[in-house]
């Protein structure tokens, strides 16, 4: 896989670890995932009838859902631009958790593609959402404003931002 420059719109800011984790998911996903879903579906099928064998119809969804999976690793792979932990600077990034207060509440989420987060139980935002594109390069204390999708302005106040430690 390759890495794009930065500069290029469809580009996702991975770390160097879930750059490395979706790449094993993507090289077993097309190695033995392939040979598994293959050996379950010849076996379905050599069960008989195909419109009534409800194992055979599984294992023809469950190929289309790993299929899908390995497509849209693919393109974020190939999209990635794959870089360090940003600094603890707090300064918002992609990488980061930010803390920010809006509508009179603290909100706690990860910056950046929901796959640098893994298993992480924080929301995550895109950096090229409109609450992230207006965060994007502001520092803890500064607060910023995006539009909504209807046209609503939101006041953000950043209260934190730290490298994810996922």
């Amino acid at each position: 896989m390759t890495v794009t420059s930065t500069a290029d719109a469809s580009a996702t800011f991975l770390t160097q670890e879930s750059f490395d984790r979706l790449k094993a998911e993507r090289d077993h996903l097309v190695g033995a995932g392939r040979t598994e879903i293959a050996k379950r579906i010849e076996e379905a099928r050599l069960e008989g009838d195909l419109k009534e064998n409800g194992g055979y119809h599984a294992a023809k969804e469950e190929q289309g859902k790993m299929e899908a999976r390995i497509r849209q690793l693919d393109a974020l792979l190939r999209n990635a631009v794959v870089g360090e932990k940003p600094a603890d600077d707090g300064i918002v990034e992609p990488g980061m958790v930010v803390t920010v207060e809006m509508f009179g509440e603290t909100e706690k989420f990860l910056l950046g593609n929901r796959e640098i987060g893994g298993d992480t139980d924080l929301d995550v935002y895109s950096e090229k959402s409109p609450l992230g594109a207006a965060l994007l390069g502001k520092a803890k204390g500064d607060e910023a404003e995006y539009e909504t999708p209807n046209g609503k302005v939101v006041k953000v106040k950043i209260i934190d931002a730290v490298p994810y430690d996922g």
